[in-house]
Order: structure tokens, then C-alpha cells, then sequence
């Protein structure tokens, strides 16, 4: 189901709690959503779509990846960004890093780790900041 954007920054604000397996049908809204705005977004939370659950989906470089609590373990490269977001208006400077390395878990909820660079990594670490609570 298509959800409405939350641009409510009290929720916005709020981190995230962890996600569990009964949140499977959110991450279902959240990619559908995502898809929905693919002309103007790159990368959602779920608390972009007014719950605050530890989720994101994003392109990972043409196909849509859906991250279950995701964290960044290890991170190089600093650089600043400006970024925009459907949930904020305007664009926002942001410390980024060019390269990072993620844990999180799938939907069968086994854990992944990867490292991502460029572009992907700023995707990612947009939405870890929705799930910190952080107004980008």
C-alpha cells in the first residue's frame, strides 16, 4: 500500500524502535511507497511514512534493497553533502562518508554485511539518520 510522506518533525525526530519480523508488511509500504516516488526519491525510512521502526529501503544501484535494522560499523572517507528529502523541504548540509560498512538483517531476518561506496553509501546513511531520529 501507498503511504502517505510524514512530514511531521516530532515524529520525525523520534528514533526508531528495532524492527521485528511482524513488521514485514511495513517494509512492503515502504518499498511500494518508495516506488511510487521513484522520480523525485532514491531512499525511504519507515518513519517517513509515519512509523518509527528500524527500516529502509533505497536503490542499491538499480534494484531496491530493504535494510531490517540497520547499523554502520565501520565508515572512511569524510566529505560534506547537501541533501534534500520529501519529508523536510529545502536541502540540508550533511558530514558524509565514502565509504561505509553495514550489518543489518534481511527479511528472513539473517544478518548481512556489506560495504558500499559513493553514492549508495550517502543513500544509506540519509535513512540510518531518519532512524536516529536526526533531522537531516
Amino acid at each position: 500500500m501507498i503511504r502517505e510522506i510524514c512530514k511531521d518533525e516530532a515524529v520525525l525526530a523520534r528514533k526508531s524502535d528495532p524492527a521485528t519480523a511482524e513488521d514485514l508488511p511495513l517494509a512492503a509500504d515502504l518499498l511500494e511507497t518508495l516506488a511510487h516516488h521513484q522520480d523525485s526519491c532514491v531512499g525511504m525510512a519507515a518513519n517517513m511514512i509515519g512509523v518509527c521502526k528500524r527500516i529502509i529501503a533505497f536503490d542499491n544501484e538499480g534494484q531496491y534493497l530493504v535494510m531490517f535494522n540497520p547499523e554502520i560499523v565501520k565508515k572512511s572517507g569524510p566529505y560534506d553533502a547537501e541533501e534534500g528529502c520529501l519529508s523536510l523541504t529545502g536541502r540540508r548540509k550533511a558530514k558524509r562518508w565514502q565509504t561505509i560498512k553495514v550489518r543489518w538483517q534481511n527479511e528472513k531476518f539473517q544478518e548481512r554485511i556489506k560495504t558500499f561506496t559513493g553514492w549508495t553509501a550517502q543513500i544509506i546513511q540519509h535513512e540510518i539518520d531518519h532512524c536516529e531520529g536526526i533531522l537531516i
